[in-house]
């Protein structure tokens, strides 16, 4: 085999247990072995020598992995605090470990650069040829000779690079240690030149450096090389302090730019959803190379299109910024479009150049390598079990083949090795079918030489079919031949072989004499049948029958047939794959060392035929004197605590293999108690083994000791049950060892104690009599420790013993008939004198005779019955008599009550059939041709405006809402300009930060100053949704925090204290917005049109604010009201001849008129009833009065009818109206007239009461009219099928990624974050204030009711379970039913939600960027802007003073910033 038929596969064991397993290299292998850990692997192409960097150790190979030169790097003494060079002087210096962090090739100057992690990562040079010869090293040159990180964890990648013609060096990127410099990217010289020192950093300042006092870039370096005069980088890196997620990035700068000015960072994802997001490992493979996935060609592109964004576009591309400077604190200073910018550049997600991946496997995969044979790109990975796998990168690629990491020896020892392995084996499969069926691009079947090659060593390989290669070729096969047979003349004839002795083991069938004819003479033959089936079931027996007798497998009836009786053209030349029927055990030990039975058929008929075998892809060592099939399975390198599970193969002789379909699995067996935990010393004692996973591997491959004692196996299950043997003395407890095989041990510390054996001290009764029966008591000690005993006792011959106790004697004294069981004594009432005496002793029984009793004299029974009988039915007719009467009276109470109850319930179920008839009717005009143009939304200004500024303390006063604002028209423009200064300065996420948190240190700064603050926050980052978001989540990440610390994680988002809890209800309320309008304002509106027409249906008390028709009991009228319903045709002055018709009632005020005429615009207040020209009031000179009570006047009182006039000019306030004394429908109930009696009064009190109560059944019939649009807009909003806002999934998802980054928030606590931040914090506001989206005027009487299915809501939303009584208000009972539906409600919206796709960030940013283009010019941006600043001059002084105490505020100039606006602004004197 050539050279170049093999791969240097470096091989990287899993370090789970601190020790590593050597490689046993196989024949055709070539290996090389370390004694410590390898870092680091380079090659020499000219002279193909390999040089390995391991720890303490640098070795140099040759191509065959032969050591040619080796030299100890370590240990030497260093500590990381300790400036080189290391002396005496530096007292915490110890034997440090030497991990090569770098190794480079200088082909030029046949230099080796070696790096390491002693004395700071200082290089050394080596000579190519010979390793142990040191070029140069110095450890006296100072902190600008560190190239390296002194941190095991660090990584460290480099590439040789030539800054000028006559001047070598090399450019090296690394991540940040805590003790490393900040220069994360940094070209070092490699001779002295000038002021240069050999390694010195040619960049004094770079611009790729990490901050040493902000952890934000966590880099890990993987992979650098040259292409086309540039430098490229592969690494992958978070984005900032709070978010811990990587990224992979590829960046690139010139080879000779002395400044770094061109180095640009492109995000790279390897799957749109950005998977796998971590870079583990690179490949650079020779441009011939047909699939490459990141190729420089394909990367310079997308890097210039992001440079020249920069430069000529200020970093926009499609309209997004797409650009920013990661490593600059001066971002701000030096912005996009600069004619001068000294910070790197670095693409944003949206320009991130995404791919889809060729190749998933759960594993890591750590080392890969790319060949190409033939056109076909074949890649062979190496993985942390240590396995090679060839992967054939079609369009589908998957692994065609594995090269296992073997381990020899039953004692691992730490090493580490370079294994040579052969990238194809051909010459081993001798079919075309093995040969194609392995689907290895290098090899294919030779038709006309009949072997399996390569392409090129097949001859005329050029000519088409002469090579044939899976999978898209066959193997040749005979079809057909012609002619299809030869005539012969039928004369049975019998050849005879002569000299041949044929002996078969084919079953006789018969003799048989054929007398044969033949042209010369004729002569006869006795010759023997045979049948080749028999014995023979599979084709592997049928092939193992001698040759002589043709036996053959015949394919087509998978059977053993002469071979010209098969029906097929030709019989099968080769059997069929082995077929596996089962596998025992299923189960075994991570370590192995099990033996594992395979049956099946078609495996072979000798052991030779078995060529490979393997159980869940690890290689077993066949076990030929236990052929039928049994293997070894040889100790596993898969960690502990993994489970592995897969199928067992075979490969037999011809390259045929078979697969079980039952699969194997590795899983580790954990015993862990036992019971009894004693046991006699004697043994015995079957314990019980409990644990996990104890049924591993089978009975025969168990083992168990106790305290070095076997334990002879009973039961081997689930449990494991063994008998414990004899122990030398008493013992401590001692453990208890489960073995599986000949390497699995577990132990059970302290687990089973060997006691003192059993004694006896003493027993009684000492004798007992013949025939048995008689209970012995034993005493002793150490009877608790026997499971199961057995005593034998001597007879005595007393039949009778004087020391039998009263328990063991039993005397019965009974006629024939009765049956005795007692055993003290058996006493029977007979009517007989005469009776049996039987005496029982334990087993014995003895009949001694008859006993008679004497009979007393009685008393006659005429005398006794009458005396018993008499009273006792004079009793029993007095009891029912009583009973009767009771029953009767109850029975007509109950027949009352029912009534009355069935007459109550009729009436209320014809008054909500009624009533919801007619409102269903009624509201068809409303609801008919609803759509959203009807449907009266509030534009995106005014319901902002509405939710986040209403509620404060000036209400509809408010600037916000006004929008008026006082500034001198000289100043406009400087204010304006300030005002965009410290927009900027907001878009600062250190500055804003520290903003909010210097607020909210402060005492006087209130929950509502929070609160409006956040609002006037929102309105100012409109137009930056995202970054608004970003700033959400960091603030909301620091509460949750600070919740689950104090242990009430409850308690987060229940109330607006903070800023982030307002943020976040705005947050929602923009985000909502369009689901409202598209989805949830129609039955919002739908619900409050209902209710609104069901109160306004009946009397409304204008003063006392009370309904006939109400959900709120407080808010219901507890009077019956005499009312007609009138039909107005209003006609409006002004508005031309049209009448508008208005229903009303005629006990509704003059107030109330214009009030629920809401068809009318504008409102009227004034009225005139038809061409009178009076003008009507609710109280006037002819107003009634009742003592000193008058009561407002109605269209009753003025006996409107028909018509009416509206006036729509205002009128003066009626002088009348101020009178307090006033009441409309029902007065007071403490206010009863002085001249009534205190009896009366109560009287009359008590009635009131009593109506009132009675009147609560309206509330069920306004309930149940409204339920359908109740559960409509319960259904809209909290429904999962159909539409969720994206906003609701993206912040849901956020919640359960948190709640599972702390341990102390369970299922309940989760639900109750969900429901604050969404259900309690924005749908309970919106439902009680349906005002917020609709331009509607929602009177008390109406809001009342809306908090009541506001409170319904609320109640649905918690886990509370409310316990209903008589005392539970009105308003609780009232949806009692509903609740648990609603509840259920409730639970499947956030399952659904959580079963969602999932939102991703770029997905989420593209919708808030959209919102904010589409309102944000409708906001005033500028007016927020000023009255946030108001905060800022408030606390100016100690905002200043955190700003200069924060590191990464200084670096960005964050004070002077400030200082620059207010000076702007106000004025205000600073150090400028």
């Amino acid at each position: 085999m050539s050279q170049t038929d093999y791969l240097n596969i470096w091989h990287l064991i899993s370090l789970t247990f601190l020790s590593l397993l050597c490689f046993s290299s196989r024949l055709d292998e070539v290996a090389f072995p370390s004694d410590t850990l390898i870092n680091n692997v380079v090659s020499d192409p000219r002279s193909g020598r390999l040089y390995v960097g391991a720890v303490n150790a640098l070795y140099q190979l040759s191509a065959d992995l032969k050591l040619e030169s080796r030299s100890e790097t370590g240990p030497k003494r260093d500590n990381r605090q300790c400036t080189p060079p290391v002396t005496d002087a530096c007292e915490e210096a110890v034997d440090t470990d030497n991990h090569n962090k770098l190794l480079l090739v200088q082909e030029a100057k046949d230099v080796l650069v070696v790096c390491g992690s002693v004395f700071r990562g200082i290089c050394s040079l080596r000579n190519l040829s010979s390793v142990e010869q040191l070029l140069y090293f110095s450890d006296t040159k100072g902190e600008k000779s560190y190239v390296a990180s002194v941190e095991e964890s660090v990584s460290v990648v480099g590439v040789m690079s030539y800054f000028t013609k006559d001047r070598d060096n090399f450019t090296v990127g690394k991540g940040y240690g805590s003790h490393d410099s900040t220069k994360l990217i940094s070209t070092r010289i490699l001779q002295d030149y000038g002021d240069w020192v050999v390694f010195d950093s040619i960049i004094e300042a770079s611009a790729v450096q990490a901050n040493p006092f902000v952890l934000r870039y966590l880099h890990d370096f993987r992979f650098a090389f040259k292409d086309g005069g540039f430098v490229y980088f592969l690494f992958s890196r978070t984005l900032g302090v709070q978010d811990t997620k990587n990224f992979t990035f590829i960046s690139r700068m010139c080879e000779d730019d002395q400044g770094y000015y061109s180095y640009t960072e492109l995000q790279l994802n390897c799957s749109v959803n950005n998977k796998y997001n971590k870079v583990q490992v690179m490949v650079m493979p020779s441009a011939s190379h047909p699939i490459v996935a990141w190729m420089p060609a394909a990367l310079s592109p997308r890097l210039v299109e992001i440079i020249g964004a920069c430069y000529s576009n200020d970093g926009i591309i499609n309209g997004k910024g797409a650009v920013y400077s990661p490593y600059s604190s001066k971002s701000e200073e030096y912005k996009c479009g600069a004619e001068f910018l000294p910070s790197p550049l670095a693409s944003k997600a949206e320009l991130a150049l995404t791919s889809e991946p060729l190749f998933h496997r759960k594993f890591h995969i750590t080392a890969v390598a790319v060949a190409v044979e033939m056109e076909h790109a074949v890649a062979f990975l190496g993985t942390t079990t240590g396995e090679v796998l060839k992967v054939h990168l079609s369009a589908h690629p998957d692994v065609y083949g594995r090269e296992p990491a073997e381990v020899t020896g039953d004692k691992p020892f730490i090493c580490m090795q370079i294994t040579k392995v052969p990238v194809q084996a051909c010459h081993l499969k001798t079919d075309c079918h093995s040969c194609i069926s392995m689907k290895d691009p290098y090899c294919g079947w030779c038709v006309l030489e009949g072997k399996c090659t390569r392409k090129k060593e097949c001859s005329r390989w050029r000519e088409e079919n002469t090579w044939l290669w899976s999978p898209g070729q066959k193997c040749v096969q005979i079809e057909a031949f012609d002619p299809p047979n030869i005539s012969c003349k039928k004369t049975q004839q019998v050849g005879e072989r002569e000299g041949v002795n044929e002996h078969v083991k084919a079953q006789v069938l018969r003799h048989l004499t054929f007398s044969l004819i033949s042209n010369f003479n004729s002569f006869s033959r006795t010759v023997v049948l045979y049948n080749c089936s028999v014995g023979r079931e599979d084709c592997s027996l049928c092939k193992h029958a001698e040759a002589k007798y043709q036996c053959a497998w015949c394919a087509a009836t998978r059977t053993c047939v002469y071979r010209d009786l098969c029906p097929s053209s030709q019989p099968q030349p080769q059997c069929p794959n082995p077929e596996i029927t089962d596998i025992i055990p299923r189960f075994g030990p991570l370590n192995g060392q099990i033996s594992v039975t395979i049956k099946g058929s078609n495996m072979g008929i000798k052991r030779e035929d078995i060529k490979r075998i393997t159980v869940a892809g690890v290689n077993c060592v066949h076990q030929g004197d236990r052929y039928s099939v049994s293997t070894r399975i040889p100790p596993s390198d898969i960690p502990p605590e993994i489970s592995y599970t897969g199928a067992v193969e075979i490969e037999v002789e011809g390259g045929r293999t078979g697969t079980s379909k039952v699969e194997f699995t590795y899983r580790d067996p954990k015993p862990m108690s036992v019971h009894p935990a004693k046991g006699p010393a004697a043994g015995g004692t079957v314990i019980t083994i409990e644990g996990e996973d104890l049924n591993t591997a089978t009975k025969e491959d168990v083992s168990v000791s106790v305290g070095g004692v076997p334990c002879e196996v009973l039961k081997f299950d689930s449990e494991i049950t063994c008998k414990t043997g004899k122990y030398r003395a008493p013992s401590e407890p001692l453990t208890v060892t489960v073995k599986y095989g000949k390497n699995t041990t577990k132990d059970i510390p302290a687990a089973f104690q060997y006691s003192e054996n059993p004694k006896i001290t003493d027993y009684t009764p000492k004798t007992s009599f013949l025939c048995g029966g008689r209970r012995i008591v034993v005493m002793g000690s150490g009877f608790d420790l026997i499971q199961r005993a057995t005593m034998k006792v001597l007879p005595s011959p007393n039949e009778l013993s004087q020391n039998t106790t009263p328990v063991e004697v039993s005397v019965c004294v009974c006629v024939c008939a009765c049956v005795c069981a007692c055993v003290r004594a058996c006493v029977c009432v007979c009517a007989v004198i005469s009776v049996s005496l039987q005496v029982k002793f334990g087993h014995g029984e003895w009949m001694v005779g008859s006993v008679y009793y004497a009979r007393k004299d009685d008393i006659p029974l005429a005398i006794i019955i009458p005396a018993v009988i008499v009273p006792m039915l004079l009793f029993i007719a007095v009891s029912v008599y009583c009973y009767r009467r009771k029953s009767q009276q109850a029975e007509r109470e109950y027949e009352k009550v029912k009534h009355q109850l069935d007459n109550l319930e009729e009436s209320v179920r014809d008054r909500c059939k009624k009533e919801f008839t007619d409102l269903m009717i009624e509201m068809e005009d409303h609801t008919s041709d609803l759509s959203e143009a009807r449907i009266p939304f509030l534009d995106y200004k005014v319901y902002t405006d509405r939710n986040f500024f209403l509620p404060s303390k000036d209400g509809a006063n408010d600037t916000m809402i006004t929008g008026k604002i006082q500034i001198p028209e000289a100043r406009k423009a400087i204010v304006a300009q300030a005002l965009n200064q410290f927009s900027n300065l907001l878009n600062s996420k250190t500055f804003l930060i520290n903003f909010i948190h210097t607020l909210e240190s402060r005492p006087d700064f209130n929950a509502r100053s929070r609160g409006y603050f956040a609002s006037l926050l929102t309105v100012a980052l409109h137009g930056k949704l995202e970054y608004y978001t970003d700033i959400m989540r960091t603030l909301l990440l620091e509460l949750m925090d600070e919740h689950v610390q104090n242990k009430n994680p409850k308690l987060m988002l229940r109330r607006s204290e903070t800023v982030v809890e307002r943020m976040l209800c705005n947050w929602m309320s923009i985000c909502i917005y369009q689901f409202l309008r598209d989805t949830a304002g129609e039955p919002l509106y739908k619900l409050f049109k209902a209710l609104k027409h069901q109160v306004e249906k009946g009397p409304v008390d204008a003063k006392m604010k009370k309904a006939k028709y109400t959900l709120n009991d407080t808010g219901l009228l507890g009077d019956d009201v005499e009312y007609s319903v009138l039909t107005l045709q209003v006609l409006v002055h002004g508005e031309g001849p049209d009448v508008t018709p208005v229903k009303v009632l005629n006990c509704d005020t003059i107030s109330q008129v214009g009030l629920f005429s809401d068809r009318l615009s504008p409102p009227s207040t004034e009225w005139r009833p038809g061409s009178t020209g009076q003008i009507l009031s609710d109280l006037d000179l002819t107003s009634q009065r009742e003592g000193r009570w008058k009561r407002l006047n109605t269209l009753a009182h003025y006996n409107v009818s028909i018509t009416l006039l509206a006036q729509p000019e205002d009128l003066t306030e009626n002088a009348l109206l101020e009178d307090d004394n006033t009441f409309h429908l029902v007065r007071p109930a403490d206010e009863i007239d002085e001249g009534k009696s205190k009896r009366g009064s109560m009287k009359d009190k008590s009635m009131t009461k009593a109506i009132t109560e009675i009147y609560l059944t309206r509330l069920l019939s306004v309930k149940g009219t409204l339920q359908q649009f109740v559960d409509d807009f319960f259904r809209s909003v909290l429904c999962a099928s159909t539409v969720v806002p994206p906003a609701v999934k993206y912040f849901f998802d956020f919640l359960d990624e948190q709640a599972l980054r702390h341990d102390n928030v369970d299922e309940e606590t989760l639900h109750i974050w969900k429901t604050n931040s969404l259900p309690m914090r924005f749908w309970v506001n919106i439902l009680r204030n349906p005002d917020f989206i609709f331009d509607v005027h929602v009177t008390e009487v109406v809001d009342a009711s809306l908090h009541v299915i506001a409170q319904t809501f609320m109640d649905a939303c918690t886990k509370t379970e409310h316990k209903l009584s008589r005392e539970s208000p009105s308003n609780k009972l009232l949806y009692a039913k509903e609740i648990s539906t609603y509840k259920k409600m409730v639970d499947d919206y956030y399952k659904g939600i959580r079963q969602m796709v999932p939102v991703s960030d770029q997905d989420m940013n593209t919708h808030l960027a959209e919102v904010s283009r589409q309102h944000t010019d409708k906001l005033n941006t500028q007016l927020a802007l000023h009255q946030l600043y108001q905060y800022a001059s408030k606390y100016y002084d100690v905002i200043i003073q955190s700003l200069d105490e924060d590191p990464a505020a200084q670096n960005k100039q964050l004070t002077l910033r400030l200082q620059q606006i207010a000076a702007a602004l106000e004025n205000k004197v600073t150090d400028l």
